[in-house]
């Protein structure tokens, strides 16, 4: 049974997930209106990803015998400045994110959870991954400046993104 401190400290997380897919959804519409399906479609991808974290921690209290319990999601912002100014609040969000999983962690380990320890390690590995992919567009944006012909590049390689989700584990 999953203790009720680690069980909130989750259900609070599946929230912070559900906001990051709204978040990255409302990007994504964003990037439809300044006509960048590209990089619209980065960001629907992304929610998607977002989606299925929340769907994972969701199930992992259920399973472990405990309650899960949805909360309001907060509106995100829906405008920003320039598409590097987009990307560069997605560095900030998963930055947060990251601190937020950290802290799902120091509560596992102090209530000697290795349940949801080891569940968490994978979530910690994912926020490296999201941390680099963002700050990598960050710094690609920044090389392209007002360069449009840079911008429709970067455009046509992120509309080749697809969402795949994590194949079952092989029994």
């Amino acid at each position: 049974m999953i203790d009720k401190k680690m069980q909130d400290a989750i259900n609070d997380q599946v929230n912070a997930e559900l906001f990051s897919a709204y978040l990255y959804l409302s990007m994504s519409a964003y990037f439809e209106n300044i006509r960048l399906r590209g990089f619209a479609n980065w960001m629907r991808v992304q929610a998607q990803e977002e989606m299925l974290h929340a769907m994972k921690m969701f199930d992992f209290v259920i399973e472990r015998g405990g309650r899960a319990i949805l909360k309001a999601v907060d509106a995100p912002a829906n405008e920003w400045a320039s598409p590097l100014a987009a990307f560069q609040a997605v560095v900030e969000h998963e930055q947060k994110v990251t601190a937020r999983i950290n802290k799902l962690v120091d509560i596992a380990m102090e209530l000697r959870d290795h349940a949801c320890s080891t569940f968490l390690q994978w979530f910690v590995t994912e926020q490296v991954e999201e941390e680099s992919t963002a700050g990598q567009i960050v710094d690609e944006l920044k090389m392209i400046g007002d360069a449009p012909s840079g911008l429709f590049m970067m455009d046509r390689e992120m509309a080749t993104r697809v969402f795949l989700p994590p194949a079952a584990p092989q029994a």
